[in-house]
């Protein structure tokens, strides 16, 4: 333990986003690193994800940084081969024709991004999901390298190469203090003390108060996601592709032998990270119930093994806050994906590191241009959620 209680950096969240920070910290010779979680490891979104990785994504922005987080998947996946790293591809598919004319320009914006993705029909979604009815499917779009990851697990590896490489890691009892200093931030709990000159905000759903009490605001708007695990009547393969229902929104991706993790139970209104049901709702369930039966009928009398829910962070745009927030006081953030912090997390905080240790007007600022926190200048009003796995490249023209 640092007994100065002074620190270079100080990460606050111990979630993907955050371990991944610390990590790159650590990679980059930065060993005076503290990274705190007021609760346990994965207590916020990281812990409920479904653990989809793929670069199917809205902006050339995202296709690189979802590119990047694969490789440190797979890069960590050869010392921590619990996170359950697979490449195993993933469908998308519509019978609506204003979808289908959307998929064929996604497939051409995603090919010019030099992404892995191919159209497919009934015939190969029949061939990739033999217990499902794709007859009256339109278009479809195949993902071929994108791959399915634990979230938990990727956070657990991240956190313990962090340690290896010099971070300190504390968990408290879910309280803390954090003021605002001329040199930096002072952040007590548990009746300790410690000063950071740069301080990193990355506890997801629970920032908006952290950056409330350093006099900041950013515009987040925290939502409730379901998910439940499921275990069809007949095993699929171990390794099958994760696929999504464009018409229904949900998704599905196998979740170890025998079983397989379906969503999407988003609700577009701001939650509040301490006081949601914890449990999937009814409504949820028989959406996904519904869809099975009329999609996935060789799934219908699938076993329902648990439903959960967890909050996930929204922005204006549905691009994260990677950044400065601020930088005179040594303030920055990584916050606000929107559901794809799986996808994103570890290609981020590898950027945000880099500026962190270049500093501002180089490149690194450059790359974290699109996505800079200070974009939306104050008063923050609030917002409706709207996150999703859409087929819309978004609405900056940057993009």
């Amino acid at each position: 333990m640092n007994s100065s209680g002074r620190f270079d950096y100080l990460v606050l969240g111990g979630g993907l986003a955050g371990a991944a920070t610390a990590y790159h910290l650590g990679r980059r010779g930065e060993r005076s690193v503290l990274l705190y979680e007021a609760r346990i490891p994965n207590a916020g979104a990281s812990g409920r994800a479904a653990g989809i990785v793929t670069d199917q994504l809205w902006n050339e922005w995202d296709v690189e940084v979802a590119r990047a987080t694969a490789e440190e998947y797979a890069d960590l996946s050869r010392t921590h081969p619990e996170i359950n790293f697979a490449r195993n591809g993933f469908l998308r598919w519509t019978t609506n024709p204003v979808a289908a004319d959307a998929i064929d320009v996604v497939y051409r914006r995603l090919r010019g991004w030099g992404v892995s993705v191919d159209r497919v029909g009934p015939t190969e979604l029949a061939s990739a999901f033999p217990w499902g009815r794709f007859e009256d499917v339109r278009a479809g779009l195949r993902g071929t390298v994108d791959a399915v990851v634990t979230p938990s697990a990727a956070t657990d590896a991240y956190l313990a190469e962090a340690r290896a490489r010099g971070a300190e890691v504390w968990f408290g009892d879910g309280s803390g203090t954090l003021r605002a200093e001329s040199a930096g931030v002072s952040f007590s709990a548990s009746a300790r003390t410690v000063r950071a000159r740069t301080t990193i905000v990355a506890a997801g759903a629970w920032s908006k108060p952290l950056l409330r009490s350093l006099g900041q605001s950013l515009p987040l708007a925290p939502y409730r996601v379901q998910a439940a695990t499921l275990r069809p009547p007949v095993a699929p393969p171990e390794v099958f592709p994760s696929g999504h229902d464009l018409d229904t929104d949900v998704y599905f991706r196998p979740e170890g032998p025998g079983r397989v993790l379906a969503g999407d139970g988003t609700e577009r209104v701001e939650a509040d990270p301490d006081r949601f049901v914890t449990a999937g709702d009814p409504g949820f369930l028989s959406h996904l119930a519904e869809t099975i039966r009329l999609r996935l009928p060789g799934w219908e009398a699938s076993e329902l093994v648990r439903a959960w829910a967890g909050v996930c962070t929204s922005t204006p745009d549905r691009r994260p806050h990677v950044g400065a927030v601020d930088p005179d006081r040594g303030v920055y953030a990584i916050v606000g994906f929107n559901g794809y912090g799986v996808m994103r997390a570890g290609g981020a905080a590898r950027r945000l590191v880099d500026l962190l240790i270049e500093g501002p007007g180089g490149r690194a600022s450059h790359r974290l241009a699109p996505v800079d926190p200070r974009r939306f200048p104050p008063p923050h009003p609030n917002f409706l959620p709207r996150p999703g796995f859409t087929l819309d490249a978004g609405d900056d023209p940057r993009f």
